[in-house]
């Protein structure tokens, strides 16, 4: 395959050399990219799409992505695992609670997690995976934030049989597409296109079935479906059903609604992405409130590096008079930080 390059005449190098700043924009859609040609063996279209990526994540934080690559049928097997795995009683959820696990793995009851801290807790349930690791795979002796055994229900469950089969299978389908989002991302970045495959190789990737029930009447913006804040890692892959919830500020402070687009995810970029970029990137503030008086369902997958990379400002992304604005990390560690400030039982101790 020949190496795709994207115009340097807007790219984030000339930009950094001017001194200027990245500014967030009064954004009131967000734009949508047509993936497809990241499998082209055109360079040039390639070059396009990480044309696309560039401008929507330096204006906006968020895009639509078509032509993701995910089987429809393993998209509606794992919503309908969500489904059955939610309505299973409160008691045998909670066996596999978030507290059993050092990395976030398992179940998370209604006001479990608090993504705004001015908040007072968020409405919806969650389940949380990584990358299946069994015992005795080395990496779990290196204690690296994000290297953990998932939790799993008990599959003997009624309707729970399939769940983890399900969950898994849409795990794979998206990391690969998450890796082609990695690709037009150092292109946009006047990388070489494959700058970020070995940062990738077992990466951070945690992904969530969530479960927002529905808020009817006046709603307490201190207590809905998702507080706003923003995304922890380089960027996350959303997919939800038919219910819009999600809404996005721009920087004039206004909530944009970004509904659901058929046959289309989200992606939007996250803090790790916006520290590596020197702030090039925006990671943009974003909640969710489910107005739609039924239950609502979501699949983000929250997609970082491995946890051992150092997160340190990408050269194309400082110059003399914009240096790098921070310092090196490693990206578990950094992870792991964002994550303690969030769930109060990693605060106990």
């Amino acid at each position: 395959m020949s190496i795709a390059t994207v115009d340097t005449g807007n790219g984030p190098r000339a930009f950094f050399e001017s001194g200027l700043e990245a500014k967030p924009t009064p954004f009131e859609a967000i734009p949508l990219i047509d993936f497809g040609p990241m499998l082209s063996e055109d360079p040039a279209e390639r070059a396009k799409v990480g044309q696309a990526v560039r401008k929507a994540c330096t204006e906006v934080g968020f895009f639509y992505a078509l032509n993701h690559g995910v089987p429809q049928p393993v998209i509606d097997a794992t919503f309908q695992a969500a489904h059955r795995f939610f309505a299973l009683p409160d008691d045998t959820k909670r066996a596999i609670s978030v507290e059993n696990s050092d990395n976030n793995r398992g179940y998370t009851p209604l006001l479990g997690e608090n993504t705004d801290p001015t908040a007072k807790g968020d409405m919806h349930e969650a389940f949380d995976i990584g990358l299946e690791m069994e015992p005795g795979d080395p990496d779990l002796d290196k204690g690296l934030f994000g290297y953990a055994p998932n939790q799993w229900p008990d599959a003997s469950l009624e309707g729970i049989e399939d769940f983890r089969d399900a969950l898994l299978s849409y795990h794979g389908a998206a990391l690969a597409f998450g890796a082609r989002i990695f690709q037009a991302f150092a292109l946009a970045l006047e990388l070489p296109e494959d700058y970020f495959a070995p940062k990738i190789t077992k990466p951070l990737a945690v992904m969530r079935v969530l479960h927002y029930p529905p808020q009817e009447g006046k709603i307490d913006e201190k207590q809905i479906g998702i507080g706003a804040h923003s995304d922890y890692e380089c960027f996350t892959i959303l997919c939800t059903d038919e219910k819009a919830a999600l809404q996005v500020l721009n920087a004039a402070g206004q909530w944009i609604e970004a509904p659901p687009v058929e046959d289309a995810f989200i992606v939007n970029v996250g803090d790790m992405m916006e520290r590596w970029t020197n702030d090039y990137f925006k990671s943009t503030i974003h909640r969710a409130i489910n107005r739609s008086g039924k239950q609502r369902y979501s699949i983000p997958l929250f997609f970082g590096t491995n946890p051992d990379v150092e997160i340190a400002v990408l050269e194309s992304c400082q110059s003399p008079s914009n240096p790098p604005r921070y310092e090196p990390i490693q990206a578990g560690a950094y992870v792991e930080q964002r994550i303690t400030e969030t769930y109060a039982h990693r605060q106990e101790d």
